[in-house]
């Protein structure tokens, strides 16, 4: 029997599982933080909150860094999460952490925005975000906009803008144009996935905001929601057929 292409099979296979396994998809994995690179300057960092509703659910937040400068979007959910991700930023990826974004008032967003505060790094919330914050008794974000706010990282700009109602009142999505990135954050649904809680909700509303959105920004590439796998703008789509109102 020839050996010569049960070696070039083996071979194959080999060099196949070999590239599998270097792209899994997580540079940094724990019990409760995981951190997926996106691009060579974003990363999704995923913890995991406990609700009555709906079990243990993992949440998404957003990191984007630029020459040597870093800003988090949604904290993980607690304080010690968010030391974890703190240390991997400035310690393994020796980034200055500039400033933390809020998406919303509710726990898996702002659960540990005091880590970063007790480090003097700013938070950014829309105004009502911080009022919501102040009457849940959830921790309280410092900077408050109405309507847009932009900051810069290096030369690249961040738009974090409120486009109306849909899981909560208060509700942002922070866009990165040179990135052609969009952190919806819970606004923004996962292919397949529920509706979700809807407590805060404006369900009549929701799809008229993520249409907004999408009008706003029509060279989106990449979506990362609140909960599940990121994908593109089918997920605004997606978000706009599943809370469509006849």
């Amino acid at each position: 029997m020839n050996s010569k292409p049960t070696i070039l099979l083996a071979f194959f296979f080999a060099v196949l599982l070999g590239c599998k396994s270097q792209n899994t998809g997580i540079t940094y994995n724990s019990e409760t933080l995981k951190i997926i690179p996106i691009s060579k300057k974003s990363f999704i960092h995923v913890s995991y909150l406990q609700t009555d509703d709906f079990g243990k659910v993992a949440c998404n937040g957003l990191i984007y860094m630029n020459e040597g400068e870093a800003v988090v979007f949604d904290t993980p959910v607690d304080i010690e999460t968010s030391d974890e991700l703190i240390d991997w930023i400035t310690k393994t990826k020796k980034q200055s952490i500039k400033a933390v974004v809020i998406n919303h008032f509710h726990d898996d967003c702002l659960g540990g925005v005091e880590a970063f505060h007790q480090l003097n790094i700013p938070s950014y919330a829309n105004h009502k975000t911080i009022e919501l914050a102040k009457r849940e008794g959830n921790a309280i974000p410092q900077i408050g906009f109405d309507g847009k706010n932009e900051l810069m990282l290096g030369k690249q700009k961040i738009i974090n803008r409120h486009f109306g109602e849909a899981h909560t009142k208060d509700n942002i999505v922070s866009y990165i144009p040179s990135e052609h990135l969009l952190f919806g954050g819970c606004p923004v649904k996962s292919l397949n996935a529920t509706k979700g809680y809807l407590g805060d909700a404006n369900i009549n509303e929701w799809s008229n905001t993520v249409n907004n959105i999408k009008i706003a920004y029509p060279d989106l590439k990449i979506v990362i929601p609140g909960h599940g796998d990121y994908g593109d703008v089918e997920l605004l789509d997606y978000t706009i057929s599943l809370f469509k109102t006849e």
